[in-house]
């Protein structure tokens, strides 16, 4: 029970001797401090930044579906090196590729077909300029999933009938309709009049500035009739795989579809790309550990400021006590006791210092989120993480100060002044 008094004792002195010095050499203590919480501001606010873009980032690559192949003549990422000048003479994805691997697929749940672009939009007099136009099969709502705020997907007969019918997102409909009902409400597109079906709930932006809130999605076989939809770069076949079967298993059979629907010989190299949400995530995997490895080198600079500051403030502190050391010795004053009690200064100084630095941090997010429209928050590992390196930093940067006070003479040091 003593012993633990006396560390309490040990922790309230250091506490005073700590907010003394902060008191007393305000603008010395200022300054110092100043060091370390800009070194925590730094590398806290630049993981804070990276984790946020990272988790929009991961959130957008999930959304693609992570059963889902895409077929397309471009991939997305290689081992080695990107060969575009061969991808350039690969034939694009056509319509009739589609509806052969539909037909031939065993592994498959759904196949679609898909093409986009970007155009006005119009009813009455309102407009909205560089919509989303997405021209898809029929089966695009079991690949892309998305809720409804009203009305409906078109039908199977619609869609292969080619009916002029068209789902549209949320923001969309605002800017055209306003208050009105958008349900049986004819738009134009493209100069073509087309009719509402259905609106999708809002669903706000991912990272690409991608999102269904400003989309106009219509049936393929409606938009053959005014639009060439073979030979386009943004095509692409959709391809999501039946329960329990692996993406490597329907890569395999739609490998095997496509090399026979091309004709392409055993020898010959495919002639197109099949894609997957792996690859990105594994590119991303490989990006962030760049970044990261960056920020550590940018903020470790700052750091190493920060801990220099409270190397020099601690030595000043130990010179200006020389005396007052020596009379605690003297009384009695144990070695281990004068070392815990200036490092543990030199500690509480440094997560003080921290501490400022995460409020900068959170200050931050909180403008940028407001100015920049993007979602930037302090987690509390990266607060755990900031308190840790003050902590550690205050160890260090007051490990030697402290050694040299406890070795101190306890005559030579009455004798100081």
């Amino acid at each position: 029970m003593n012993r633990s008094l006396l560390y309490f004792r040990i922790i309230g002195e250091g506490v005073s001797f700590a907010l003394n010095s902060l008191v007393n050499n305000k603008l010395r203590t200022s300054l110092s401090l100043l060091g370390i919480s800009v070194g925590i501001f730094a590398i806290i606010s630049i993981f804070t930044v990276i984790d946020s873009l990272e988790g929009k980032l991961r959130t957008t690559v999930a959304s693609l579906g992570e059963n889902v192949i895409f077929i397309q003549k471009w991939p997305w990422g290689t081992g080695g090196e990107y060969k575009w000048w061969e991808y350039l003479k690969r034939p694009e994805p056509s319509p009739e590729e589609s509806d052969l691997v539909r037909q031939r697929s065993r592994l498959a749940a759904a196949v679609v077909f898909l093409i986009s672009g970007r155009k006005t939009v119009k009813f009455n007099n309102n407009y909205v300029e560089n919509a989303d136009i997405v021209a898809v099969s029929h089966d695009y709502n079991k690949i892309k999933s998305f809720d409804l705020r009203m009305g409906r997907y078109f039908t199977p007969l619609e869609s292969h009938a080619g009916r002029n019918v068209c789902v549209i997102g949320e923001v969309l409909a605002v800017n055209l309709f306003g208050n009105l009902n958008p349900l049986g409400k004819t738009i134009s597109v493209s100069g073509r009049k087309v009719e509402v079906a259905g609106v999708i709930k809002y669903e706000g932006e991912d990272i690409f500035n991608m999102s269904p809130d400003n989309q106009v999605i219509l049936p393929l076989n409606f938009v053959k009739r005014f639009l060439r939809v073979k030979d386009r770069e943004d095509a692409l076949i959709m391809v999501k795989a039946k329960e329990g079967i692996s993406n490597n298993a329907l890569m395999d059979e739609l490998s095997i579809i496509l090399r026979i629907l091309r004709k392409l010989k055993p020898l010959q190299e495919d002639d197109f790309s099949l894609n997957e949400v792996t690859i990105l995530s594994g590119l991303l995997d490989k990006l962030f550990l760049i970044v990261g490895r960056a920020g550590w080198i940018i903020g470790g600079f700052s750091i190493l400021i920060g801990g220099f500051g409270i190397a020099n403030i601690m030595f000043v502190s130990v010179k200006e006590r020389t005396s007052a050391i020596g009379i605690m010795k003297a009384l009695g004053a144990r070695n281990s006791f004068i070392l815990f009690q200036f490092l543990f200064e030199a500690v509480f100084l440094c997560i003080f210092g921290g501490f400022c630095g995460l409020l900068l941090v959170f200050g931050g997010t909180v403008i940028s989120t407001r100015i920049f429209d993007f979602d930037i928050s302090l987690s509390l590992g990266n607060i755990i993480m900031g308190t840790g390196i003050s902590a550690v930093i205050g160890i260090i940067s007051g490990s030697v100060p402290a050694w040299t006070a406890s070795r101190l003479n306890p005559v030579d040091a009455i004798r100081s002044n």
